[in-house]
């Protein structure tokens, strides 16, 4: 089977690339930067291409070449400081070339990169978990066009009889992750190489996934023929910045990790409750314990540094 990843050189898609590869798929990637990650190493079962995902021609062309039965777009303006025109070519115009490419080409099914940003704060919710039939109240660019997308998937899918499928993922970790929301990234990787770390809020929470289970979802759903559902939580791990750092001071205990301020950041806190059980119970998901994600991410950051790993406590 043919598989067409959009975004496949990326912090999350390369990795999906390789796990569908992994399970014997053939996988054609359209990137805008398609030597941005090599995957000489899997021979002919990885092609990439280079493409703007906001040029139709671009992705129909690639995707009529490739003839996939499934698709994944996983290309995205992470964060809200971008020009309008710029974010929404690529995040809106960008989501419509890949849903109308894959309608025109009779897709078996399309997932793409939803967000739990659409939510908005947690205070929106109390103290309880979001569910994805919730109302959504995203207020910033990001977040809004991450609504955008989940309504422009209702419509294709309505019109279309489509099966078009999002995963609202939660703040994705890893140690190459450098774009959108990265305290709970930096918190664990300045300790890692020695390096010192202020951060704004200990109390600030988010609901993290290490990217590599967050592969694992996209993988999981995308080769499913027909999902129950057409929005899936990602879910992950709600923790503080003040927790991550206490993890963190586990394997290194001279780790210097500071906090401008004690508390301060509940109510302008983005949801970081959230309720995957529809993921769960459909595709049996289930994440390795948070404390052994964070000694991954030490680790790799140090042997990119030639620093000798750690050993689990």
């Amino acid at each position: 089977m043919t598989v067409f990843v959009i975004g496949g050189t990326g912090f999350i898609g390369y990795r999906l690339v390789r796990l569908l590869v992994a399970r014997g798929e053939t996988v054609v990637c359209m990137d805008a930067d398609p030597g941005a990650h090599s995957f000489a190493d899997l021979g002919g079962k990885v092609s990439s291409v280079r493409g703007d995902v906001a040029q139709f021609d671009d992705v129909m062309a690639a995707m009529a070449v490739a003839r996939p039965e499934r698709v994944a777009n996983l290309a995205y303006l992470i964060g809200s400081g971008h020009p309008p025109h710029a974010a929404m070519r690529i995040n809106v115009l960008g989501m419509d070339n890949c849903f109308e490419a894959a309608r025109i080409l009779d897709v078996k099914h399309t997932v793409y990169a939803g967000s739990f940003a659409a939510n908005g704060r947690q205070a929106n919710y109390g103290e309880r978990p979001v569910r994805e039939d919730d109302p959504v109240y995203g207020e910033y660019q990001y977040a809004r066009h991450k609504i955008m997308n989940e309504w422009q998937a209702l419509d294709y899918i309505e019109k279309y009889g489509m099966c078009v499928t999002g995963i609202r993922a939660a703040y994705v970790t890893g140690q190459d992750k450098v774009r959108g929301s990265v305290d709970h990234v930096r918190c664990i990787t300045e300790p890692a190489l020695g390096n010192a770390v202020s951060l704004p809020f200990k109390d600030a929470m988010s609901c993290v996934i290490h990217v590599d289970d967050m592969a694992e979802v996209f993988a999981r759903v995308l080769m499913a023929d027909r999902p129950a559902h057409r929005v899936y939580n990602s879910g992950g791990t709600t923790v503080s910045l003040g927790e991550i750092a206490e993890i963190v001071r586990s394997h290194l205990p001279d780790a210097m990790i500071s906090f401008e301020k004690e508390s301060g950041a509940r109510e302008a806190n983005s949801t970081y409750l959230l309720d995957n059980s529809r993921l769960v119970s459909e595709f049996g998901i289930q994440y390795r314990p948070f404390r052994e994600r964070v000694l991954q991410i030490i680790n790799a950051t140090r042997r990119r540094a030639g620093l000798p790993p750690l050993t689990a406590p």
